[in-house]
């Protein structure tokens, strides 16, 4: 993608964005991947707008079926002396169009390579300041990448033939630049469990994004993550909300629940009502007051909605889902409403001890937020008092192991 201007720049530490291997692997365990969720401008007036959602992977792992699609890793990535990877992996996408789901857009195994912009392949001098790219060995060009400056990193795709002729885009060529100092920035968290296992996390919490999808232009926001996990995950509910204001919202909630042991696609389940909590966490980027909370108090409750899934999807007439999600700490509460418009679903299985399968199902739904309250020092935000408010909320079962 052809670059303008100068501007400004993300800030952090992206020395560990182009590396894998961070910690000693863990067999079956290991997995690694860079993800974005990109929410588009929908110039047909639906206020959730339009959403993207593509992960570069790869996982410690003999096979792996996922969606149905077998998937056979040959080992760790390949390093050579300058830190150069060349990674069997998957390139996985869905496409929202602010009315319908189509997924798989992406679904492809292929040889990868990603490297940071210090290596001598690079195309032009860089500056080890964090630049690099993933770029699968593909006829198309699938690669996503951070410019050497770090003024913007550049996302391009091509859907698989299938998607396409079901109406998704031919092709997604993105720049993705600095929002503002809350978000733009790389946040790393990592833990440490016992037997090595943990996880490391280098997140963006936003960004803006314009580009072109197929002929037209756009606009819109995105999130980012770079995960390597090895322990077994067990559900969660997770959810980020961006604000046009430039607030930014999100929540976690890993959880023991009976859906451990789910294996349907049903987005909805009686199950679901009970859980435990492992732990709880949410961030607010507060736009108005110049300042980000932390909260360690959350409660997400899941409930169907009148609106079901598509002819297209996993589950044709089922309901999907609405959350309640309230959180606090000592000097803010926010409680709020979302409806998930649409569903991504995707599942994975794997063999394990004694010839069983483990499985994961892993659910994604852009949401529509129906109700919003923050009450603080300041007083009472209502979702009135904002203008358009985007999101994407994750609901996972099963335990990958």
């Amino acid at each position: 993608m052809e670059r303008d201007g100068e501007q400004a720049v993300f800030a952090g530490d992206f020395s560990t964005m182009w590396r894998l291997g961070i910690r000693e692997p863990l067999w079956h365990m290991t997995w690694d991947w860079w993800w974005w969720l990109v929410m588009i401008d929908d110039p047909a007036g639906n206020r959730w707008g339009k959403q993207l959602m593509v992960l570069w992977s790869t996982k410690d792992n003999d096979r792996v079926e996922v969606s149905g699609t077998p998937w056979q890793p040959r080992g760790r990535p390949g390093v050579d002396e300058h830190g150069g990877m060349l990674i069997d992996g998957m390139v996985c996408a869905w496409w929202f169009d602010g009315e319908r789901m189509h997924e798989p857009y992406i679904k492809q195994t292929c040889d990868m390579i990603a490297m940071a912009d210090t290596h001598p392949s690079w195309p032009e001098k860089g500056r080890g300041e964090g630049g690099g790219a993933v770029v699968p060995l593909l006829n198309d060009d699938l690669s996503m990448g951070l410019y050497s400056d770090k003024d913007a990193f550049w996302l391009n795709l091509k859907g698989d033939d299938q998607a396409v002729a079901a109406g998704a885009p031919t092709e997604i060529r993105l720049r993705l630049t600095p929002w503002n100092d809350a978000m733009s920035v790389a946040r790393p968290s990592t833990a440490t469990y016992a037997a090595g296992m943990g996880y490391d996390i280098l997140r963006v919490h936003g960004t803006k994004v314009r580009g072109r999808i197929d002929n037209e232009e756009v606009t819109g926001t995105a999130y980012f993550q770079k995960v390597c996990v090895q322990a077994p995950s067990p559900p969660w509910y997770w959810g980020v909300l961006h604000f046009e204001d430039g607030s930014y919202l999100d929540w976690f909630l890993p959880h023991l629940s009976p859906t451990m042991s789910a294996r349907t696609a049903r987005p909805w389940k009686r199950r679901d009502i009970q859980h435990i909590a492992l732990s709880q966490g949410g961030v607010f980027h507060d736009a108005k007051h110049q300042r980000s909370e932390r909260f360690t108090h959350v409660k997400v409750e899941k409930f169907a909605s009148g609106k079901t899934e598509g002819s297209h999807g996993q589950q044709p007439g089922a309901p999907l889902p609405c959350f309640n999600v309230e959180m606090w700490n000592k000097r803010t509460r926010i409680k709020l409403s979302v409806k998930a418009v649409e569903r991504a679903h995707w599942h994975f299985d794997q063999p394990t001890r004694g010839g069983l399968w483990s499985h994961l199902t892993y659910n994604e739904y852009p949401l529509d937020l129906t109700r919003l309250e923050i009450k603080d020092e300041y007083g009472i935000r209502k979702r009135a008092d904002y203008g358009w408010v985007r999101g994407n909320a994750e609901h996972a079962w099963g335990v990958l192991h």
